[in-house]
């Protein structure tokens, strides 16, 4: 009797449209995000939380069935919504479980995805696409990343991937752009006679059938440029940072043995960041160690990732390009970029002014002859790039390091290196596991110094010409 009531009164309720979802007026999310030099790049209408990604490697070909799960809230009533993607071959979408039409544009290199239903603005969804990656396809890309166009970097035994800025999307669809960042699992299946690597921890690892799976994930949000996939013989070096930080690092077996001076290094440098930022910002950190070539040091998020012959060997000075890349860490991860365009200095400024600080500080090389040479070298390098706020296209996004860290040093002279120090914790305290413009900075450099700098910062970021440097009068750049 009772379920007949409710049944009944359920009908009546439908009939009157009460259980109807109501959606004022439901629109496609925006298919860019309006970034100067990545003009197709990120999608508006949700915000990401998470990716579940799986990948299944097995030797002797390029192939890997591969599936991302993407959970997410819509930011608005979306009738359907774009994500970044040039994987390989599609086999399938579904949205909360059901089949949903899509349909991709190789010129935006887009997946364009439409669920049976509406989304309400605030409703969490889950999008599942199951789909077939290749690491021999090379797209044409509207912005390539770099001249070789190179991000799935195949080895004897395996496979390791370079993301940034913009190539994630090649490993998998979704929100490619430093303004939403969101926890990564990863689950990559090989053969049990070869390891796998991703970012953070590893949380699961099963071996049936010759095969072993290996589950890692993040406890805090990252952007996916900084996410990393590996496949090879590894061998894992453990030890403590401070406060018993744990550091897992992963280096190619045949440079492991020479690679470890390296790595027994990190622990020193984790404390000596540590000092300048404030506590580490993630769960875990290390380096994966590559054999037979990488593009570049990468700050891949709890992972950054060298060559290993290159990166994490020689003459223990080049252990500052190690700093660099941790402090990305702090600056480029923990807090990324809003825009790519307008706001990759602050990632790459930061990296570069600490890695002169650290070799001055343990006396490689005096902070300000590094420096000093960069100032000479200044106007050559806005003439060929533009200025760091305002890159010229997409190779110089990545290009902006030597005038911003210089326009960070010029500050902290006029500041005092106690205020520098506040403000750049403060301004890491504000913005960590969220992405910062270029006037949150100077907000924040603002307030703490008490005086009014945005006139340096615009002369600095937007000059066509190398500004004076604060304290060095005696310094001059060169003509472009």
């Amino acid at each position: 009797m009772r379920r007949s009531i409710t049944a009944a009164a359920m009908s009546a309720a439908l009939s009157i449209g009460v259980a109807a979802p109501a959606f004022a007026n439901p629109t496609p999310g925006a298919d860019h995000l309006g970034d100067r030099v990545f003009t197709n790049l990120g999608n508006g209408g949700y915000d990401v939380g998470h990716y579940d990604v799986a990948f299944d490697y097995r030797p002797g070909t390029p192939l890997m069935d591969s599936a991302v799960r993407i959970d997410a809230t819509a930011t608005q009533d979306l009738s359907s919504f774009s994500l970044d993607s040039t994987v390989r071959k599609l086999n399938s979408v579904r949205v909360d479980g059901r089949p949903a039409q899509f349909r991709t544009q190789d010129s935006t290199e887009k997946l364009y995805v439409t669920p049976d239903r509406p989304l309400a603005k605030g409703k969490r969804f889950a999008v599942e696409i199951s789909y077939v990656s290749d690491r021999t396809y090379d797209p044409v890309s509207p912005a390539p990343a770099d001249p070789r166009n190179v991000h799935w970097f195949e080895k004897p035994d395996g496979f390791v991937t370079f993301a940034q800025p913009d190539r994630a999307h090649e490993f998998f669809p979704g929100n490619d752009h430093p303004s939403d960042k969101a926890t990564i699992t990863s689950h990559i299946t090989v053969p049990s006679d070869v390891q796998a690597v991703s970012n953070g921890t590893l949380r699961d690892k099963k071996t049936e059938g010759g095969r072993t799976t290996y589950t890692f994930g993040t406890r805090d949000p990252i952007p996916t440029d900084t996410a990393v996939f590996a496949v090879g013989h590894f061998t894992e070096l453990d030890a403590k940072g401070p406060n018993g930080l744990p550091l897992r690092s992963s280096v190619a077996t045949a440079q492991a043995d020479a690679s470890k001076a390296f790595v027994d290094d990190i622990p020193s440098q984790v404390a000596w960041v540590e000092k300048q930022l404030g506590p580490y910002p993630f769960e875990t950190y290390g380096v994966l160690g590559v054999d037979g070539g990488y593009f570049a040091a990468m700050e891949n998020a709890t992972l950054s990732t060298f060559d290993a012959k290159s990166g994490l060997q020689g003459d223990i000075a080049h252990t500052a390009t190690m700093v660099h890349e941790l402090v990305h860490q702090w600056f480029g991860d923990a807090v990324s970029v809003n825009r790519w365009s307008d706001d990759m200095w602050l990632s790459e400024g930061h990296a570069s002014l600490y890695s002169f600080l650290y070799q001055g500080d343990k006396g490689f090389r005096p902070t300000e002859t590094g420096l000093k040479q960069w100032y000479e070298q200044d106007n050559s390098f806005r003439a060929s790039d533009g200025p760091p706020g305002r890159p010229k296209d997409t190779i110089s996004v990545l290009g902006t390091t030597n005038s911003a860290a210089l326009m960070l040093y010029g500050l902290r002279t006029m500041v005092g290196p106690d205020t520098f120090q506040r403000i750049e914790q403060t301004f890491f305290r504000q913005f960590r596991n969220r992405a910062a413009s270029t006037q949150d900075y100077i907000d924040v450099a603002n307030r703490l110094s008490g005086k009014d700098y945005t006139a340096y910062f615009k002369d600095w970021l937007y000059g066509d010409h190398t500004p004076p440097m604060p304290g060095h009068p005696d310094w001059a750049p060169g003509q472009a």
